[in-house]
C-alpha cells in the first residue's frame, strides 16, 4: 500500500446516540425552534417542545402495533418537517428506519420493501403516489404525512389526535441496528447499508465542528432528499447534534425564494444544482459583465443565490465540473468538495482546512481518526468508526468490499504532495478503445463543464477507435438555433481535443434529450446510469462514424 494517511484522534469524547441528543434538547431548550416548514413562503416554526410532543405521540402509535423490536419501518417522502419527526419516532419505538427516495420507481421500492421486510411506510410527497399500492407488500400498513395524496390506513394528523405522548425515554443499545439505507444502485438492485445507533455519535460531532455549526446564528436548509445518506447526516443529524434550526423547502417552484429567505450558514447540494445556479446567473449577465463585477456586485449574486451567509458550502455525491467550481470561487463563494459514501456514514474527506479550496480536490480527512489510503491498484480505501456493519442479507457483497477492515470504495485516486486527495474516476468506469488505450471518462467530462450551453455529460467508447461524448443542453443551449449550436459545440470539441493526448480526442459530441430520474437515466441521487444512457441512444449513434462531429438527436 502507498499514500497512507492515518492520524490518531487524541481527544476522548463521550459518544452520544441521536436519541440521547434528542432528550437533551427536549429538556434543556424546549422553547428553541428546531424545524421550520414553509407554505406559500410563509414559515411555520416548531420548537423542541412541539417536535418532542409529536415524536412521542408517533412513538406511542408505533408501540401500539406490538411489532417485534427492530421491525423495519419505511419513509417514502420528500423532505418536510415530518421526515425527521418520523425518523426520531421510529428510533424511540425501538424500530429500524428504511428511507426510500421520493423519486424511486415502483419496482425498486417494492424490492426494498420486500428485502427489508418492512411492516409500515410513512408516505408523504413522492413521485409515484398514484402507484403506492403496487409497491406495497401484503403485510404493510400505511400512514400519510405532509404532502401525501394517497389512500392510507391512517394519517399523522389522526395519530397526533388519538395517541398520548410516550412518557418513558428509551435508549436502544448502541450496537443495535438504527437504519437500513439502500444505495441508489447505478447497476443492479439497491444494497441495504446497515448502521447502528452509536455510529452518529462517533461521526457527527466532528462534522458539526467542520461545518462551523457550533458558531452563533447557524442555520440549515434542507433541499436534497433525506433518503440520501448525505442529506440525512449532513443536515438532519448535524442539526440534531448542534441544535441548529433546519428549514425545509416546499418544492422546486418556491426553492429559490426560500433559500434566499433563510440564507443558510451551511448548505450542501449535488453538482446539478450548482450548474443550475450558474446557468441562472449566466442568463442575466454576460461573461464580460461577470468578469468586471465588483466585490459588492458579487455579494449581491451570492445573496440572490441564498449563499451570502454561507460559512461552509459543499458539493458532493458526484464530480462537479471544475469550470463550474472555479466560477463559484471567482464569485467569492467558497464551494468546497467533500467525499464520502453511505457505507462510511459520508465521513470521508473534505476541504475544510481553509477558505481557499482547490477546485476538483476533496481535501483531507474530515476527522483525525479517519484513516484513508490509496492501494497499489489506485483504489481509495477507508477505515473509521463510521463504517457500516455490512450489507443487509448480503454477506458475499459485504466481504467483497472489505479488506482487513478497510472499506474498498471502487474509486480511483491519488494524494498530492500536501496530502490532499484527488479522485480520478471509478475503477469500473474505465474503458478501453480498440487502440488499446484506457480512457477515464470523468477526466474528459470535467472539460465540458466550461460550456454554458451544456448540462450533462457522459463519455463512452468501449470498442470504438476514439471516445465520444453524449450531452444534454442547458437552458442557454436550448436558446440557440441548431446551426449556431453546432458551431458552438464544434468549436468546443476542437478546443478540448487540442488539450488532450491523441488517444483521448473525442470523435463526436452527441446532443440528446435530458437524462432524469423519471426516464431511468439517473439514480435517485442524480448519478449517471452510464450503461443505460449509452444503451438508450445506441441505435441513433450506431452510424455516426459517417456523420459530422456534432450530432443533434
Amino acid at each position: 500500500m502507498r499514500s497512507l494517511l492515518n492520524r490518531e484522534n487524541q481527544m476522548t469524547t463521550t459518544v452520544k446516540t441521536p436519541l440521547e441528543m434528542f432528550y437533551r434538547w427536549e429538556q434543556e431548550t424546549p422553547g428553541k425552534v428546531f424545524l421550520r416548514q414553509p407554505k406559500s413562503l410563509e414559515w411555520r416554526e416548531y420548537s423542541w417542545r412541539e417536535v418532542a410532543d409529536q415524536v412521542r405521540r408517533l412513538a406511542s402509535f408505533l408501540r401500539s402495533k406490538n411489532y417485534p423490536q427492530g421491525t423495519r419501518i419505511a419513509i417514502w417522502s420528500a423532505n418536510s418537517k415530518d421526515w425527521p419527526i418520523v425518523d426520531f419516532a421510529i428510533m424511540m419505538a425501538g424500530h429500524v428506519s428504511v428511507p426510500i427516495y421520493p423519486g424511486q420507481d415502483v419496482g425498486s421500492a417494492r424490492y426494498v420493501f420486500e428485502h427489508s421486510e418492512a411492516r409500515m411506510v410513512f408516505a408523504g410527497a413522492f413521485d409515484m403516489q398514484d402507484r403506492l399500492a403496487e409497491a406495497l407488500t401484503d403485510v404493510m400498513e400505511t400512514v400519510a404525512i405532509l404532502g401525501c395524496r394517497c389512500n392510507t390506513d391512517t394519517s399523522m394528523e389522526e395519530i397526533l389526535e388519538q395517541f398520548s405522548p410516550m412518557k418513558e425515554s428509551p435508549q436502544p443499545p448502541p450496537e443495535n441496528l438504527m437504519t437500513l439505507v439502500y444505495t441508489s444502485g447505478t447497476t443492479g438492485n439497491p444494497k441495504g447499508v446497515m448502521h447502528i445507533h452509536e455510529t452518529p455519535g462517533h461521526v457527527v460531532p466532528s462534522l458539526v465542528a467542520s461545518f462551523r455549526l457550533n458558531e452563533p446564528e447557524s442555520r440549515l436548509f434542507s433541499f436534497l432528499p433525506m433518503a440520501h445518506a448525505a442529506e440525512r447526516i449532513l443536515v438532519e443529524l448535524t442539526g440534531l447534534y448542534s441544535n441548529t434550526p433546519i428549514s425545509f423547502s416546499e418544492g422546486q417552484e418556491t426553492f429559490a425564494d426560500e433559500i434566499r429567505s433563510v440564507q443558510p450558514t451551511f448548505f450542501f447540494a449535488v453538482p446539478r444544482l450548482w450548474i443550475k445556479f450558474k446557468e441562472g446567473i449566466d442568463g442575466k449577465f454576460s461573461a464580460a459583465q461577470q468578469a468586471s463585477m465588483t466585490l459588492e456586485q458579487k455579494r449581491e449574486v451570492a445573496h440572490a443565490l441564498g449563499l451570502a451567509s454561507g460559512r461552509i458550502i459543499v458539493t458532493g455525491s458526484a464530480p462537479t465540473p471544475r469550470d463550474v467550481q472555479d466560477w463559484f470561487l471567482g464569485m467569492g463563494i467558497a464551494l468546497r468538495d467533500a467525499y464520502g459514501m453511505t457505507e462510511n456514514f459520508v465521513h470521508g474527506m473534505g476541504w475544510f482546512k481553509n477558505d481557499q479550496p482547490i477546485s476538483g480536490c476533496v481535501g483531507q480527512p474530515m476527522d483525525p481518526a479517519t484513516q484513508v489510503r490509496v492501494s497499489d491498484l489506485g483504489e481509495i480505501q477507508f477505515k473509521s468508526k463510521g463504517l457500516m456493519q455490512g450489507y443487509y442479507l448480503n454477506p458475499e457483497k459485504t466481504s467483497e468490499v472489505f479488506d482487513d477492515g478497510w472499506y474498498c470504495t471502487g474509486d480511483a485516486g491519488r494524494f498530492d504532495e500536501d496530502g490532499n486527495l484527488w479522485i480520478t474516476g471509478r475503477l469500473s468506469e474505465v474503458f478501453k478503445t480498440t487502440k488499446g488505450k484506457f480512457i477515464v471518462p470523468t477526466r474528459l467530462e470535467n472539460l465540458f463543464g466550461r460550456s454554458r450551453y451544456l448540462a450533462q455529460f457522459c463519455v463512452y467508447g468501449h470498442g470504438r477507435d476514439q471516445p465520444a461524448v453524449l450531452v444534454t443542453l442547458s437552458e442557454k443551449g436550448h436558446e440557440l438555433e441548431p446551426g449556431q449550436l453546432r458551431e458552438e459545440l464544434l468549436a468546443l470539441l476542437e478546443q478540448i481535443n487540442a488539450e488532450v493526448p491523441p488517444y483521448e480526442r473525442l470523435s463526436h459530441i452527441v446532443v440528446t434529450p435530458e437524462w432524469t430520474i423519471e426516464n431511468g437515466l439517473l439514480t435517485p441521487t442524480m448519478k449517471l446510469k452510464r450503461n443505460q444512457i449509452v444503451e438508450a441512444f445506441r441505435e441513433q449513434t450506431a452510424a455516426m462514424g459517417q456523420t459530422e462531429p456534432v450530432l443533434l438527436l
